[in-house]
């Protein structure tokens, strides 16, 4: 080989090494440049921080799936904080939603009257604050989005009179004291109670709605609970408590029970005949809208959904969505529980297959 073809060898290799060169650099700050540009829509995307009081209560689940699904749905992207029913902790996982520079607080309040200061510091640093199912009292969140908590009430009430009970006697096991929902549930149970002539010989609240304490009073209280037609139960997860210390003092059925949430074993006692009633509130609905408004105040800080109404807080009137629940009984299991896709069929009569339908 020549010197001039040597070096021409030289030359095209140098060329060629330059070329390789180029291309993995160029190749690399294309990769850099996409990394960047993920990393910038990730950070554009709004960021939900969602404050349960606890996961014991069932329902709450399937909330916060529902919830998180229509959330990324629409691009945003849902934080979920667990309390653990513990109010100093709810406090402090606010506290770190509001370091964290999210864009909204969806809070299902522990305490109804412990978390007014939590939510002015969020307000103060221009997050939307959500108060989801449970009002927070003198507050004056950016919405408030729960079921007819009265009608709940009134729903109960009826059943037990449609059951045939007038002037009969009634015993009230309620939720949380510091719930604020609790006392509508109740003002609703009542008057229909009352324009019925039934009278309510006791009534106990469950705090931080423990099911135990619906079951020790039941033990606690025998002449009561043996005196008493009815017994109202703020929930489906004392309904449990209360049945199963019914069922141990071959009781189950003797007594009209009722509930709210359509908890799975709920429905399984209503076929089986020792549940009367349970409220079944549309969750899917009720955490779809939940996402839907948070973005939308995010975004624009209005509201434009038609049936937003208001309600007082105790010092401010906010934006109030309200869902209606429904009444559900053994006539209407079928239609509203199981045809909604709420419960399957086969869990709803595990424990009664020859009841169920077709």
């Amino acid at each position: 080989m020549t010197p001039v073809q040597k070096n021409a060898k030289r030359l095209i290799s140098l060329l060629l090494t330059l070329i390789l060169m180029c291309v993995g650099i160029i190749g690399c700050n294309s990769e850099e440049v996409e990394k960047k540009s993920s990393k910038a829509a990730d950070d554009d995307k709004i960021q939900i921080g969602m404050c349960f009081d606890s996961f014991v209560i069932e329902r709450w689940q399937r909330d916060r799936d529902v919830f998180v699904s229509m959330a990324k749905e629409l691009g945003a992207e849902v934080d979920i904080r667990n309390a653990n029913g513990d109010i100093e902790e709810q406090r402090r996982l606010i506290d770190l939603l509001i370091k964290k520079g999210v864009d909204a607080i969806v809070i299902i309040c522990i305490d109804s009257d412990a978390l007014k200061d939590s939510v002015k510091k969020a307000k103060e640093e221009g997050i939307v604050v959500v108060a989801y199912d449970r009002l927070i009292n003198d507050a004056g969140v950016d919405l408030y989005v729960s079921f007819d908590n009265e009608e709940v009430g009134k729903m109960m009430g009826q059943a037990i009179v449609d059951a045939g009970l007038v002037g009969g006697k009634v015993i009230m096991i309620c939720g949380s004291p510091s719930d604020n929902n609790v006392p509508l549930v109740e003002d609703g149970f009542r008057g229909v109670m009352m324009r019925n002539g039934n009278e309510i010989i006791d009534c106990v609240y469950a705090d931080g709605w423990k099911a135990d304490i619906a079951y020790e009073y039941m033990y606690n209280n025998i002449d009561k609970v043996n005196e008493a037609d009815a017994i109202m139960c703020g929930n489906d997860d004392l309904a449990s408590r209360v049945v199963q210390a019914l069922a141990e003092r071959r009781l189950a059925g003797n007594k009209l029970v009722v509930g709210q949430d359509a908890d799975i074993v709920a429905c399984q006692r209503i076929v089986e005949g020792t549940q009367l009633m349970t409220v079944y509130k549309p969750i899917e609905k009720l955490a779809q809208q939940a996402a839907i408004s948070t973005i939308e105040l995010v975004k624009t800080k209005k509201l434009s959904d038609i049936n937003i109404s208001t309600i007082s807080d105790g010092s401010f009137d906010v934006p109030y969505l309200k869902i209606e629940p429904q009444s559900v009984t053994e006539d209407n299991i079928d239609e509203v529980i199981i045809k909604s896709g709420f419960h399957l069929k086969e869990e709803v009569y595990r424990n009664r297959t020859e009841k169920m339908p077709d």
